[in-house]
């Protein structure tokens, strides 16, 4: 039996034509969004998100940035409540400077956390609450 909370008659997802409006985006939309400095500079973009299954609402971003042409990314997953959406920019703003957002805990393509480990998130929530936004 078809899913009708999924797929249209068509067998076409649903928010194909409609992945974004005034105050909604599709998650698959978020992912690669840049983000950006408050000085309007190019830190990064969204990897991909991590959302609380039991709230449903995004805990946390996962920024990549570094590297070269691929080559040594890291990944920084950082609250989601740092980040605020920009028009202007297309993207998001991130009101934290780039050397607190080195220094933040992050990881590499190959060692990938265990987000099922309280202390991580610990370590993260931590980590930004001592780095509070510039604005």
């Amino acid at each position: 039996m078809e899913d009708k909370m999924s797929y249209t008659n068509q067998n076409r997802p649903l928010t194909d034509g409609a992945l974004e409006t005034m105050s909604l985006i599709a998650a698959s939309k978020v992912n690669f969004t840049n983000v950006y400095g408050v000085d309007g500079e190019k830190i990064g973009s969204i990897y991909d998100v991590m959302i609380d299954k039991m709230s449903g609402r995004v805990a946390y971003a996962i920024l990549s940035f570094g590297g070269f042409l691929g080559f040594g990314e890291k990944y920084h997953p950082l609250p989601w409540n740092q980040l605020k959406y920009s028009e202007q920019h297309g993207g998001y703003i991130i009101n934290l400077s780039r050397d607190v957002l080195e220094g933040a805990p992050a990881y590499g393509a190959a060692d990938a956390p265990d987000w099922s480990q309280p202390g991580y998130r610990g370590q993260i929530d931590d980590y930004y609450g001592r780095h509070r936004p510039l604005i």
